[in-house]
Order: C-alpha cells, then structure tokens, then sequence
C-alpha cells in the first residue's frame, strides 16, 4: 500500500532537517554523518533513519549509534521547534549497507562476465 502524501513529506522534511540538526552537535563523529533517507512507520510515531556509512570501522559505527542514541531528544526537539510541529517521531538510525550490496553485486556479474569470456575463448 501506498504511503500517504503526508507521511511522504513527513519523510522529505526529516531528510532535510536531520542533517542539520546533526550538524548542531559538539561530537564530529555525529556532526558530518549523512542520512541517506528516513522511511517513517506507525502513522508518523516510528521514523527509521538511514545514514551513509561512509568509511567507519565497525567500532565507530558502534559509537554513532550508541551516542545518536543519547542525542535523540536533542534531535526531536530541533525538528519539532523548526516544523512547529506537536510530535515528532522516535528515530532508529542504522546505516545504509544498499550500495555496498551494489557494489557486491557488480563484483560478482564482472566475475562472472571475466569466466565466461575465458570459457568461451577456450572453446574457440
């Protein structure tokens, strides 16, 4: 089923609002993340929050999402003072692993593409 159209702008304005309520903490491990997207859930109570994982070890990602954890009332409370709106979402960040499939996938056609060019030789 579709989402709604205002679940949909719920969902464009956290994409732009996040960012920079990121930007507004002290900790520069949280202050330069990039959300990737935001997929809201249960009317607009859940919003889940996708962030590039850019070039962060395991222990780091571990420490962002532990202190993003931390932030999430200071991260609400922005959003809902810039929106004027009367509730804002939970947030659940995880980090988006979508382009590391990609990149996996492409991985695996040229492999496969790279067997079959050697196979296909060999027959000649």
């Amino acid at each position: 089923m579709p989402k709604s159209i205002k679940i949909q702008r719920t969902q464009s304005v956290l994409r732009e609002l996040l960012p920079e309520a990121l930007a507004t903490l002290n900790d520069p491990m949280l202050s330069g993340l990039c959300v990737v997207d935001v997929n809201c859930s249960r009317g607009k109570y859940d919003a889940e929050v996708y962030l590039d994982e850019m070039a962060l070890d395991d222990e780091e990602k571990k420490y962002v999402l532990t202190h993003l954890k931390k932030v999430n009332r200071h991260l609400q409370n922005y959003c809902l003072e810039a929106e004027g709106w009367f509730r804002c979402p939970n947030f659940h960040f995880k980090f988006d692993t979508s382009l590391k499939e990609i990149n996996k996938m492409d991985k695996l056609f040229e492999k496969i593409e790279s067997e079959l060019g050697k196979s296909s030789s060999a027959e000649h």
